[in-house]
């Protein structure tokens, strides 16, 4: 597809929605836009929605990827700077923006978390910049950056790495590993003895205990990646909806343009709240993990 050509809103929406996806294509899959058939089994760029589906679950989401490291090097970058020209004398108001932040995850750690603070606090504050970071991304008009590279031949380009289920959902389960690190480590095999038995204190229902803990343990990383996701991938759409509108003709320029500032303000809320919640509930099954029931 060339840059810019589309048949409909509906294909630019269904476009701008799609992964740069690097991924095997196996013998006999059929290329896009009349390319032919794969003759041997290769890795490659994905070049449309069904060869991103073809590749399955052995295929990377290149952009999401490109995003998520590059802004977490970001967040390190700021955060070390502001460590490194820290000036209890004359503070800059990078700094004091930055000391307030670290403050507020701090005194959040300490209300939430009843054990010790310290090795919880660094992980919050990780999490509520990082996914602030990520979220930020949405502000970022829609085709400011995917149009230049889509011109250089780089077909897809999502900016927003929290719309991608997979960068959520990791985050969520290394979530997980956390809080089974943690319980392991505070409770040792205390932790096994509190699967078995809850609710039921009793032997015969331990298979029923373990079955239900176990789904709840499950349960809470992919709920906490999940709303996240949600709630990202809802307000992306809303954008390209409004962006949408744009091409309608001249009449909707200025109900695009006001909308558009709208939900841009709108969204602002929503990138800071959904970054606090994600790092309230990380902080909230940490200190479950510390408990003993």
């Amino acid at each position: 597809m060339a840059a810019g050509e589309y048949n409909d809103a509906g294909e630019y929406i269904a476009h701008h929605l799609v992964n740069l996806t690097y991924g095997r294509l196996q013998e006999g899959a059929e290329r896009c836009y009349g390319g032919g058939v794969v003759e041997t089994t290769h890795w490659t760029f994905a070049g449309c929605a069904a060869e991103a589906e073809a590749m399955g679950f052995m295929a990377f989401h290149v952009d999401s990827l490109v995003w998520a490291v590059g802004l977490g090097l970001i967040t390190m970058g700021l955060l070390f700077t502001a460590a490194r020209k820290a000036s209890p004398v004359a503070p800059g108001r990078f700094q004091c923006f930055i000391e307030m932040i670290v403050d507020f995850v701090g005194n959040t750690t300490k209300e939430v978390f009843h054990g010790r603070v310290q090795p919880i606090a660094p992980i919050a504050l990780t999490i509520f910049t990082w996914v602030f970071m990520m979220n930020l991304m949405k502000l970022v008009p829609v085709d400011l950056i995917p149009y230049p590279l889509e011109l250089m031949g780089v077909e897809y380009q999502k900016m927003a790495p929290t719309t991608d289920p997979n960068v959520t959902l990791g985050m969520a389960f290394f979530v997980l590993l956390m809080v089974i690190y943690y319980s392991i480590k505070v409770k040792g095999w205390g932790f096994l003895k509190e699967l078995s038995f809850t609710p039921f204190n009793t032997w015969v229902l331990i298979p029923v205990n373990l079955l239900l803990e176990i789904i709840g343990l499950l349960s809470k990383p992919i709920s906490l990646g999940l709303r996240l996701f949600g709630n990202m991938f809802a307000g992306e759409v809303i954008f390209l909806l409004i962006a949408a509108l744009f091409g309608a003709g001249l009449f909707f320029l200025p109900l695009a343009a006001g909308l558009q500032v709208l939900w841009a303000i709108f969204h602002i809320l929503v990138i800071v709240l959904q970054a606090f919640i994600f790092m309230v509930l990380t902080i909230v099954y940490l200190s479950m993990a510390h408990e003993d029931h």
